[in-house]
C-alpha cells in the first residue's frame, strides 16, 4: 500500500510505501527550512537539487548534493534548509 503525507502546511510532500520488510519514502520538499523529528534511525539521500542539513547536537551545517546521503539516529531530529525544490529518499532503518 502506498500512503501520501503532508507536512509544514505543503512544503513537504511525501509517499510511504514497504519493500521487502523496509519502510521507504520518497518525497518532494519545497523551498523553505524544517525540523523533521524522527523514530526510528533514518538514511536520508538526496535524490535531485540540495539539502544543507544540521544534525541534532551538531553546531555546523553539511550541505548534501544528489546521490549524497546522511544518516539521522532515532529518538532525534535534524534542520534542514532547502533552496531549490528538491527530492529525496528516505529508508526508515
Amino acid at each position: 500500500m502506498i500512503t501520501e503525507n503532508t507536512y509544514f502546511e505543503g512544503g513537504v510532500k511525501s509517499l510511504a510505501f514497504v519493500q521487502s520488510e523496509q519502510e521507504v519514502s520518497v518525497g518532494v520538499m519545497a523551498v523553505g527550512e524544517y525540523t523533521f523529528g524522527t523514530n526510528a534511525p533514518e538514511k536520508m539521500t538526496v535524490v535531485k537539487g540540495d539539502l544543507t542539513v544540521r544534525l541534532k547536537g551538531a553546531e555546523e551545517w553539511v550541505t548534501y548534493a544528489p546521490g549524497e546521503s546522511f544518516n539521522v539516529p532515532g529518538n532525534s531530529h535534524f534542520d534542514v534548509k532547502v533552496e531549490q525544490i528538491t527530492a529525496y529518499l528516505c529508508e526508515y532503518l
